[in-house]
C-alpha cells in the first residue's frame, strides 16, 4: 500500500492514473466523503489488487475462500463494503493485494457500545481478534448492572470474534466512582459474589475473558486494587478465561494523581493476561486544543511499559476519533466537540481549508472559520497517522493494540492494519 498526501492540482482521477488503479477502487477503499473536492494535505491508502474474483451464481464466501485457499475474514477485510448475507453475481471481491508490507502478527481488541451501529460492526468485526462490551457495572454487595449484549455476542461469534465482557464501576450516569470500587474492595462477602455473577454471565453468555476497566480509584485503595485482580485471575484462569486490564497512561512509577497512582504497572501487569495501555486522550473535550495521541507521548508511555510489563501482554492504545475546538480557548468553558475521523475530512472539505501534519505528534490538524466568524481547530487521525502509530507494535514488540472505540468505521486505520499484520484468532474456553 502507498499512501498519497493530496497536493494542489490533484483529481482523483489524476491520481488513479498515477498509480494504476481506478478511481473507484481508492475511493471504495478509503470511503472517500470528499471525491469531487479532494482538500489539500488530505492522505489516503492506494492499493492495487493482485488477485480478484467475480462472483459467479452459486459462490458463497465459504467456496471462495476454498477456492484461493484464504480466511473468510481475509476476503472481508479486503472487502469491507460486502457487509450482506449473499454476494450478487458480477460483483467482485479482491482477494490479495500487492505489495502488502508484513511485519507480523498481532492480537486486536475493539470497544463498543451495544447500541453501535450493526452495519459498522459487521465491516469492523472481520479486522478484531476480540469485542469489548462497554460496560457492565455492579454494586458492592456483587449484583451485575447488565447490559444488552446477546446479538453482539452472536455477531461477534459469527464472525469469529471473541466477545469480551468489560467491567467498570460507573454511577447511572456514565460515570467511573471511586467510591463504588472502594465498597466492593473492602467487603470480601460481595466481590465474592460478584465474581461469581460474573463467571456465571460469561460462561452463559460466550464470553472468553474480562476487561476489568477501573479509572480514577483512590491511591489508597492501589493494594485493594491488585488483590481483586488477583482474586479475578485466580478463578478465571482455571476456566480458560481471559483477565484484561486497562492502565492510564503512565510514563514513570511516580506520577501522582487519582487517574494514575493506584495503575501499578508492574504488579498488574505481572497478574493479568493483557493489559492495555491507553496511550491517548492528551488532547481531551476540556484540555487545550493538540493531538489526542501524539507520537511522542505514546512513545513515553511505552517506554516506562516495556520496561516494567512482559511485552507479550502490552497492548497499545489506538483511538478512533476527533476533536473540533472552538477559539479561542478557555480553560473550564471551552469544550471540544467529539467527532469521526471521517467527519474531521469532510469539514475541511466543507470549509475549504488544508489539512496540516504536525511531524513531531504524527497527526493531521487544521483551523477554519465558521460562517458566523468563530474560528476553530481540529486534530484528527488519518491513514499516514495511523501507519506511524501502528508501525509502533512491531517496534516495541508489543502483542497488538486496543482501539477505543469502533462505533465510526474508520477506513485509514484498517487499512493500515490490513497492509501491516495478520491477525491473530482469539483464545476461547477449552483450547
Amino acid at each position: 500500500m502507498t499512501i498519497h498526501v493530496v497536493q494542489a492540482g490533484d483529481t482523483i482521477s489524476s491520481i488513479a492514473e498515477q498509480y494504476g488503479v481506478t478511481a473507484d477502487r481508492i475511493i471504495l477503499d478509503n470511503e472517500l466523503p470528499n471525491p469531487e473536492n479532494l482538500v489539500v494535505g488530505q492522505s489516503m491508502g492506494i492499493r492495487v489488487p493482485d488477485v480478484v474474483h467475480t462472483v459467479s451464481e452459486g459462490d458463497t464466501l465459504t467456496s471462495i475462500a476454498e477456492t484461493y485457499e484464504v480466511s473468510i475474514n481475509q476476503i472481508r477485510r479486503n472487502n469491507p463494503e460486502f457487509t450482506a448475507d449473499g454476494l450478487q453475481p458480477g460483483e467482485v471481491l479482491v482477494i490479495t493485494f500487492d505489495e502488502q508490507e508484513i511485519l507480523g502478527d498481532i492480537l486486536v481488541n475493539g470497544y463498543a457500545y451495544p447500541f453501535i451501529d450493526r452495519t459498522v460492526l459487521r465491516k469492523t468485526l472481520p479486522f478484531l481478534t476480540y469485542l469489548s462490551l462497554f460496560t457492565y457495572g455492579f454494586s458492592p454487595a456483587g449484583e451485575l448492572v447488565p447490559i444488552d449484549d446477546d446479538e453482539l455476542i452472536a455477531i461477534a461469534q459469527e464472525y469469529g470474534v471473541g466477545p469480551i465482557m468489560m467491567l467498570a464501576p460507573m454511577t447511572e450516569g456514565g460515570e467511573f466512582d471511586s467510591q463504588i470500587a472502594h465498597d466492593m474492595f473492602v467487603n470480601n462477602e460481595g466481590q465474592n459474589a460478584l465474581i461469581n455473577n460474573i463467571i456465571e454471565t460469561m460462561q452463559a453468555k460466550g464470553y472468553v475473558g474480562l476487561d476489568i476497566d477501573f479509572e480514577f480509584i483512590l491511591p489508597e485503595d492501589k493494594e485493594l486494587f491488585l488483590s481483586f485482580i488477583q482474586n479475578v485471575q485466580s478463578r478465571l484462569e482455571p476456566l480458560g478465561l481471559l483477565t484484561f486490564v486497562a492502565l492510564a497512561p503512565k510514563t514513570s512509577g511516580e506520577m501522582t494523581g487519582l487517574l494514575y497512582e493506584a495503575h501499578d504497572y508492574p504488579t498488574i501487569g505481572a497478574v493479568a493476561d493483557y493489559v492495555l495501555l491507553m496511550t491517548y486522550e492528551w488532547g481531551y473535550t476540556y484540555g487545550p486544543p493538540m493531538a489526542t495521541s501524539p507520537l511522542n507521548n505514546m512513545r513515553r508511555v511505552l517506554d516506562y511499559g516495556v520496561s516494567v510489563i512482559d511485552r507479550n501482554k502490552i497492548l497499545m492504545g489506538v483511538p478512533n476519533y476527533a476533536y473540533d475546538w472552538p477559539l479561542p480557548f478557555v480553560r473550564g468553558e471551552t469544550a471540544a466537540e467529539s467527532i469521526s475521523n471521517q467527519e474531521a475530512i469532510e469539514r475541511a472539505a466543507q470549509y475549504g481549508v488544508n489539512i496540516q501534519f504536525d511531524e513531531q505528534a504524527q497527526s493531521p490538524f487544521y483551523n477554519y472559520t465558521t460562517e458566523e466568524g468563530v474560528q476553530h481547530v481540529v486534530w484528527f487521525d488519518d491513514v499516514r497517522s495511523m501507519n506511524a502509530k501502528l508501525r509502533l507494535i512491531p517496534e516495541y514488540n508489543l502483542t497488538g493494540a486496543g482501539v477505543w472505540q469502533v462505533m465510526n468505521f474508520f477506513p485509514g486505520l484498517w487499512l493500515v492494519e490490513n497492509n501491516l499484520f495478520t491477525l491473530q484468532s482469539p483464545n476461547t474456553p477449552g483450547q
